[in-house]
């Protein structure tokens, strides 16, 4: 039977032929039916069957040239082996499906299994591409995060191999770490180079966009064991959580803790910002920052780590990394003794050493009538002047005493006795909810604070204490809400004295002074005219800014996961951080090479909007003598997990020298012969154990 195929465009034709004829010839030897060309038409004779194989293969390769391909004897190949294996996919879908294209060069699968390989990472959160060297597992994986990153699906490429030689043999090789790091970590580097422009790439890096590291550096994400972080029962120590413990989030709810890894001792550096805040993380952790010109052009957040910031904190005169600030933290809710603003009130302008009636002085009618309305059973007594007594309703000369209930809650939170310069917030009330910490905080902002104002500018807040620890109390109630304050001291020794009663009067006592800002939507006055002066020339925005990093030694450290959609939780001074990684796409290489230690903390390390490929061979482990793969173990805990996929290769998907695929399969064939051959081995053992215990037993 004969089959005539007309080739209307000359050009399709003469790539169908090939250079002098190679791609023709190939065909030949490839169909089982004679095939003939003249002019623009192809003439087919032989079975019907083989006919219709040959015209299916004419058919695929002519599409594949009219979507752009140029045939190679390689393609036609592939082509007609997935014919031959009688694949769901069609071979010029397989072959055409572009991920990159950069001057003049485009990178897409070549096989059938590296189809399915990237069609799994596309539909999956985690992929395991498993297959021997040549078969594209990392090339391609990597081509998917550029495209990913170019499309704005993510806003960080990761890329990671565990650095198993940099032990002893790579301590030889001269240079700095990671001078002696870099040639291992170089293939990664090297396909970087073909994807994007080579100019890009240090820029990127920079800026931590692109990551390429040894996995042992990714593990190094940690704080100290002695770090705080925020709980909502209040502060505790980062080295005695737990996994299911609950932290506070950076939008001020609690979250879980998902994990908890021990890091070992490492170098830790002391961050602190301009407010005068500070905590301890080792140079791997990581920071959630913003610069000035992200913000100008409406960019998000960016990831970096401490040792990215070093050097490089200002620009000129500006701060260079603004941090994110919490959302009013919400505490467990708790009965307080005192109204919240009274306690406010009192602890500014309040007489508190109940060793007479309590007191309170302020020119201000309005705040004796408030703090009057806010404590039940007590009248405010005008003594003269701005003096006030709290005496309760029913207390009389002659009658029946009765006890102060504002002594009596005076006693109870431990403020009994305090003067200016030993008062303070008690914990009941700084780890309240949010409405009775910004009561409190008004009603020392009412007494002893006010706004700052101004001509074009916004208003700032500004308080004053004698007291280190109400100073102390006073920061934290504004940074648990949202804001920040910053304080100087002002030293008694030397100021010109005050005036009282028309007498100068000296300072005894340092006076600590507050600027503050608050968010939009706080109000941080009730008393009318602070509050007319703040609102017309508004609190402007509350801003954090890496300050000073300095190296502080080494510690042991532990770094925690949280189950926060923004992995973000809460540290020392309200400052806010997290160790995984978000919106990022992560290629973990030669992972036959990890332990299974190694795969779960880097698996752990997924953040939302993240998406992992794993890549390995698993005949080619180099760790040392007796140590499982990480590889191995892995298929066995997460093979039936929801949104795993592990994509196998084969020496049918090797796209380097088709020897490749020849010795890759012949020393498959060698080690199941040698695996063959030793399981006989054992088994013929036990009998010769027993022919020669019964010749001794003869004998």
């Amino acid at each position: 039977m004969q089959t005539k195929i007309s080739v209307s465009d000359p050009k399709i034709m003469v790539n169908l032929l090939g250079a002098k004829d190679e791609i023709l010839r190939l065909i030949e030897r490839t169909l089982a039916s004679d095939v003939h060309v003249r002019g623009n038409e192809i003439t087919i004779t032989g079975d019907p069957a083989e006919n219709a194989t040959a015209e299916r293969l004419f058919s695929e390769l002519i599409e594949l040239i009219e979507k752009g391909e140029t045939l190679s004897v390689d393609s036609v190949r592939r082509t007609a082996q997935m014919l031959e294996d009688e694949t769901s996919e069609r071979p010029a879908e397989v072959l055409t499906l572009n991920i990159l294209s950069r001057r003049g060069k485009t990178i897409r699968p070549k096989t059938l299994g590296q189809k399915r390989y990237v069609d799994a990472i596309d539909e999956n959160t985690i992929v395991f591409g498993i297959g021997p060297a040549g078969t594209g597992k990392t090339y391609l994986a990597m081509a998917k995060a550029v495209q990913a990153l170019t499309a704005k699906q993510i806003n960080r490429i990761i890329l990671t191999r565990p650095a198993v030689e940099a032990g002893e043999r790579l301590g030889f090789l001269p240079g700095t770490l990671n001078e002696k790091i870099d040639p291992y970590l170089r293939p990664l580097y090297d396909a970087l180079h073909d994807m994007l422009d080579p100019e890009s790439i240090p820029r990127l890096m920079a800026a931590g966009t692109i990551e390429v590291a040894p996995l042992a550096y990714m593990r190094g994400r940690a704080q100290p064991l002695t770090a705080g972080v925020l709980t909502p029962d209040g502060w505790r120590q980062i080295g005695d959580l737990r996994v299911g413990d609950l932290v506070v989030g950076s939008d001020g709810l609690p979250t879980p803790v998902l994990g908890v890894y021990p890091q070992g001792r490492k170098q830790v550096y002391r961050v602190t910002t301009q407010d005068g805040a500070s905590t301890l993380a080792c140079g791997e952790h990581l920071w959630t920052v913003r610069t000035v010109d992200d913000r100008s052009h409406g960019r998000p957040w960016r990831v970096v780590q401490t040792e990215d910031m070093i050097g490089n904190l200002r620009r000129g005169s500006v701060h260079r990394y603004e941090l994110p600030l919490v959302d009013a933290v919400e505490f467990v809710p708790q009965e307080v003794p005192l109204d919240a603003y009274a306690l406010g009130l009192l602890l500014g302008d309040g007489c508190l050493t109940t060793t007479t009636t309590p007191a309170f002085a302020t020119a201000d009618a309005e705040l004796a009538e408030a703090l009057e309305a806010a404590l039940p059973d007590i009248e405010l007594r005008h003594k003269g002047g701005v003096d006030y007594t709290l005496r309760h309703v029913n207390g009389r000369r002659g009658g029946v005493i009765v006890r102060n209930p504002v002594t009596v809650a005076l006693r109870e939170l431990g403020l009994a006795g305090t003067r200016s310069t030993t008062k303070f917030v008690p914990r009941s009330y700084l780890m309240n909810s949010a409405e009775v910490r910004l009561a409190v905080l008004q009603g020392l902002l009412d007494s002893d604070g006010g706004p700052v104002t101004r001509s074009g500018r916004t208003c700032r807040i500004q308080y004053t204490t004698c007291s280190e620890r109400l100073r102390d109390d006073v920061v934290f109630l504004v940074r648990s809400l949202g804001g920040v304050a910053c304080w100087r001291r002002r030293e008694a020794a030397g100021r010109t004295p005050g005036h009282a009663n028309g007498r100068p009067v000296e300072y005894r006592n340092d006076a600590f002074v507050l600027d503050i800002r608050l968010p939009e939507g706080i109000v941080p006055f009730r008393l009318g005219r602070k509050r007319e002066a703040y609102d017309v020339s508004g609190g402007g925005k509350p801003m954090r800014f890496v300050h000073e990093i300095e190296p502080m030694g080494e510690t042991e450290t532990v770094c925690i996961q949280v189950a926060a959609e923004d992995s973000l939780y809460v540290t020392d001074d309200l400052i806010v951080t997290h160790n995984t990684l978000n919106d990022a796409f992560i290629i973990l290489d030669e992972a036959q090479n990890t332990t299974p230690e190694q795969m779960k903390m880097f698996l752990t390390r997924l953040g939302f909007g993240a998406k992992i490929v794993v890549t390995g061979d698993v005949t080619q482990v180099d760790l040392p003598g007796g140590t499982t793969s990480g590889l191995k173990v892995v298929r066995e805990i997460l093979q039936n997990v929801e949104d795993v996929h592990f994509a196998e290769l084969s020496s049918a998907d090797v796209v380097r020298h088709r020897l490749v695929a020849e010795i890759v399969d012949a020393y498959a064939r060698y080690d199941a012969e040698q695996e063959r051959a030793s399981t006989q081995s054992v088994h013929a053992v036990p009998g010769r154990a027993a022919s020669g215990g019964r010749s001794r037993q003869r004998r």
